[in-house]
């Protein structure tokens, strides 16, 4: 999803490093506006911490109400505030007060993060058994490319996702569930380096 919302605060670096706030996150930009107690069931989570963290990400200005979405006036649906995602200058948030540590936090989360989803992939999931309902995929593809052409590329990726978003949000079937897509683009870290 292309991101056009800057980041500027290393409190709100802070705020989505949290696990349960990331995995909100990432339900509302895959399904749409959402209620707290549908979060709860999706993410097997009490209720009432999944209705905190929503109260702690609207406190930042990532999620906000939908009262358009809602069935009454005491229904509280949630969407996200920009629906094209955040952008993180980790380089330039370090630089701000309480930045250094926010950054760390983030990208120790962050790590953590991608490294248990290479574990499930590679072990066949959280039980070590394929489940029939899902699929899990993983591909590390090498390919030659000048810095533009990795931007034309990363660009034609971003849209691909983003059209498969756009197409199944807000579509919540029994057989739907929402699946993560981690992409890294870089050049191929030397030997030295790994």
């Amino acid at each position: 999803m292309p991101a056009d919302r800057p980041i500027h605060d290393p409190r709100l670096l802070r705020a989505i490093a949290h696990p349960v706030r990331t995995q909100i996150l990432g339900e509302i930009a895959a399904g749409g506006p959402t209620r707290a107690a549908d979060l709860a069931r999706v993410l097997d989570i009490p209720a009432n911490q999944a209705s905190f963290h929503l109260r702690q990400l609207a406190k930042y200005g990532l999620v906000e109400e939908a009262p358009e979405e809602a069935r009454d006036k005491r229904d509280r649906v949630w969407k996200a505030s920009s629906e094209s995602g955040l952008r993180a200058d980790l380089s330039e948030l370090s630089k701000a007060p309480g930045g250094r540590a926010a950054v760390a936090v983030f990208r120790r989360n962050t790590a953590d993060w991608a490294h248990h989803l290479i574990d499930l992939v590679l072990s066949d999931g959280p039980s070590g058994d394929k489940e029939e309902d899902a699929i899990r995929t993983m591909m590390n593809q090498t390919v030659k490319l000048t810095k533009a052409e990795a931007e034309e590329m990363a660009t034609e990726l971003a849209d691909l996702v983003e059209s498969w978003v756009a197409r199944t949000r807000g579509r919540d079937d029994v057989a739907r569930r929402t699946y993560l897509l981690m992409q890294v683009l870089q050049p191929q870290p030397r030997l030295d380096e790994a």
